[in-house]
């Protein structure tokens, strides 16, 4: 735990009083403030490995240094909100925009407040492995993938050029952006992030054609660049309507999201998670050390909060 400096805790003066029974009661003298203990902080954790860094490094501190119990509840996005709203969730600690689920549970609600950025930049696009680019560079125009449609095809797209997804869970537009652009494919899922990684790395090492849904920040993309294919530029409001969307994906701010009841507590965790801060490159260390070296999320979190201290000090409540 981290401790109060011995001067403050030297100054808190204890004082009796009778209780009711005639028991001696120990209270704080006026104007001293009563210290908030942590307890437990619920945070859901989405399926993508990201989301795993995040947790496993703003948990690793709640627990070693403000002696919180940290209960992790394994959830979609939509049901993590959810938990939000019915109280089984104290924090989300990557929101990527959901305006309409802010508008529900932080505008009408109040069941939710927001609780700052977490500093790494979200991308979602179209990409395709580098050597397919190499070899038909016009294929990263989306206005070219229609002649490319066959190079695709595989048993489970019936008979169209496949469009790998990821988890099912994923809020995407892909299928209406096929849709809406008239190209001939189908979208086909992956099943998981960890299964999407694996389609990547099999289609740059083994030259087969690929093309899906990929997104930073991803460990992924420091051992293979990927490319990204433009679709129409994203304008405000273009995806408005997810039937009539025909744009490319917007870029997110990754925010952060806590139960407010939670957040007005006064725990010293609510405190941190506002503080939690990192960058792209930060989570993407974390995430493969999780992902690609199989460490425990305690191995992982601690092998980047030794070499980062003057990063999460600045997290821990004064």
């Amino acid at each position: 735990m981290r401790l109060r400096p011995v001067a403050a805790v030297a100054a808190l003066v204890l004082t009796l009083s009778a209780c009711a029974d005639g028991r001696a009661a120990l209270t704080a003298p006026p104007g001293v403030p009563t210290a908030k203990t942590c307890g437990t902080v619920t945070i859901a954790v989405n399926p993508w490995a990201g989301y795993e860094a995040n947790a496993a490094v703003v948990a690793y501190l709640l627990r070693t240094r403000l002696g919180c119990q940290v209960v992790r509840k394994d959830l979609t996005e939509a049901d993590s909100w959810a938990g939000i709203g019915n109280g089984t969730v104290d924090v989300i600690l990557e929101n990527w925009g959901h305006d309409d689920l802010k508008k529900k549970y932080v505008d009408d609600t109040r069941a939710a407040v927001e609780l700052g950025l977490t500093g790494n930049k979200g991308v979602i696009g179209w990409y395709v492995p580098p050597w397919l680019a190499a070899a038909h560079p016009d294929i990263t125009d989306y206005r070219n993938l229609g002649k490319y449609a066959n190079l695709f095809r595989t048993g489970k797209s019936g008979g169209k050029g496949q469009f790998l997804a990821g988890d099912p869970s994923f809020v995407t537009n892909d299928a209406n952006l096929i849709k809406n652009l008239n190209l001939d494919f189908s979208v086909v899922y992956a099943g998981s992030e960890d299964a999407l990684i694996d389609a990547f790395r099999t289609a740059e090492t083994s030259r087969t054609p690929l093309i899906g849904y990929f997104y930073e920040p991803q460990w992924l993309l420091s051992e293979i660049d990927l490319v990204h294919v433009a679709l129409p530029l994203y304008r405000p409001g273009c995806d408005a309507d997810p039937d009539r969307t025909a744009c490319d994906y917007q870029p997110y701010d990754l925010d952060k999201v806590g139960r407010k009841a939670f957040v007005d507590s006064g725990s010293p965790a609510a405190t941190l998670i506002k503080n939690f801060a990192w960058t792209n490159t930060d989570q993407n260390a974390v995430a493969r050390d999780l992902t690609d070296r199989k460490l425990t999320p305690d191995e992982a979190a601690k092998r980047w909060l030794d070499t980062h201290r003057t990063v999460w000090e600045k997290w821990l409540p004064a």
